[in-house]
Formats: structure tokens, C-alpha cells, sequence
């Protein structure tokens, strides 16, 4: 996805050892590390980006690897992902955050919430399970999920702003994306 942008990026994946994404990783464009899902094994101020998506609700430590990320990232540099809310356990999930959560943990952590946006909604989640993963519920992925749709709908009948309608889309996502920031003067 970031070299579609721009082929000079340098990409560096990080996992636990053992981990089903591990042992199932067939890729060889990349620098791929493991680590004890606390340390990273990066000097400070290493990444301008760290990227984790889908990956918080897995961590079994959240408040130390974010810790973690803020000392890996440049001042100012950018963390940015997503992660799950109303979405069924899976691939050894341990958590499901809220986006108040969230905010929290990274505040906490010496990182600034920039935005938090809702993805795909939980009951449609929870139909693509019911159906076996099917790959029709994949389109919804990448575009406005069926409740979602029904919560714009809701929205442009009451003239709701775009604030609002997103807090609403926020308390049903399945998931939902994040940037944060490092700033200069955190902790």
C-alpha cells in the first residue's frame, strides 16, 4: 500500500514470535522483525510512521508497546492504524478498545490523538462470520458498510453535521481507524 505511493518506502514488519501471522508470512519484500510484544528492537526516534493495523486488540501489554511506539517515532512522527470495537474475537484477539479508550491509552503514552474514524459497522462484522467469511462482505471493507449507509441516511433526514453523524458511526463501528502524533513536548 505504501509503496503504491511512493516505491522508495522502506517497510519494516514487526510480530511476535510463533504468531499465526509469523508462521503463515510468505512475503520476502520487506525486513520482517519479531519481538516479545513489548520491546521493540529499534533505536529511539527510528520511524517517521509506524502503521498498525488491526494489531492493538492482539497485544497482550497495550500500555508499555505504546510507550514503545512513541520512543521509536521521531518527534513529531505519526502512528497511525486501526483496531477493533464491536468485532468477535479472533487470530488470539484479547481486547476490543473504544475509540475513548484509545484516546486515553495514547494520551497516556505521550501521543496525541489526531483523528479517529469509523470503519466497517458491527452487524455487518458479525453477518460476514455468520456467513463463513464470505468474500461478498469483503466490498465493505474499503466503502460505507450497510449500517453505516443507513446511519448517513439517518443523518441527512435530520440534518445532522458531519461531527455528529460520525460519533453515532463510532459507538456501532466494528472498527475503526486512528492517527495520533508524537509531539515534541510529550513525555
Amino acid at each position: 500500500m505504501f509503496r503504491a505511493r511512493d516505491p522508495s518506502v522502506e517497510w519494516v514488519g514487526l510480530d511476535v514470535p510463533g504468531s499465526p501471522e509469523a508462521r503463515g508470512r510468505i512475503r520476502s519484500d520487506a525486513r520482517f522483525e519479531t519481538f516479545d510484544g513489548v520491546s521493540m528492537p529499534f533505536a529511539d526516534a527510528d520511524f517517521e510512521l509506524v502503521y498498525c493495523k488491526q494489531v492493538l486488540e492482539h497485544v497482550r501489554q497495550p500500555e508499555p508497546l505504546l510507550a514503545e511506539v512513541r520512543r521509536v517515532l521521531v518527534p513529531g512522527g505519526w502512528f497511525a492504524g486501526s483496531t477493533s470495537q464491536l468485532e468477535l474475537y479472533h487470530s488470539l484477539s484479547m481486547w476490543n478498545y473504544t475509540p475513548f479508550g484509545v484516546a486515553t491509552l495514547f494520551e497516556q503514552a505521550g501521543l496525541r490523538p489526531v483523528e479517529l474514524r469509523p470503519g466497517i459497522d458491527g452487524l455487518t462484522l458479525i453477518a460476514w462470520r455468520a456467513a463463513g467469511g464470505h468474500p461478498y462482505f469483503h466490498r465493505w471493507w474499503g466503502r460505507e458498510s450497510p449500517f453505516n449507509r443507513l446511519l448517513d441516511l439517518c443523518g441527512r433526514v435530520a440534518h445532522a453535521d458531519t461531527r455528529s453523524l460520525n460519533a453515532t458511526k463510532l459507538l456501532f463501528c466494528g472498527q475503526f481507524a486512528f492517527l495520533a502524533r508524537r509531539t515534541e513536548d510529550s513525555p
